[in-house]
């Protein structure tokens, strides 16, 4: 587990909290960078979050990346058998 980092901060009027500038340039969070924030058993998390342009893929691409993603049947029962053996 890495080391653990903490600090104090203050929510805004309007919601905001600003980031400590140590923990920003240990992740690479840069002004701009996208953060994903989960809620879970009353905690908050941020991760940083990559962001992928999905325009730039037609939906032909999309058709054959969905295509190519479809198991067949026998590799579909070779990996249940094993997962039923663990």
């Amino acid at each position: 587990m890495g080391d653990l980092r903490r600090d104090v901060l203050t929510v805004s009027s309007r919601g905001q909290i600003t980031l400590p500038a140590g923990m920003r340039k240990h992740l690479g969070i840069a002004p701009g960078s996208a953060l994903i924030v989960e809620e879970l058993e009353g905690e908050l998390r941020l991760k940083p979050a990559a962001v992928i342009e999905v325009e730039l893929y037609s939906d032909a691409q999309i058709t054959e990346w969905d295509r190519a993603d479809v198991l067949t049947p026998s590799d579909r029962d070779a990996i249940l058998q094993r997962i039923s053996k663990r």
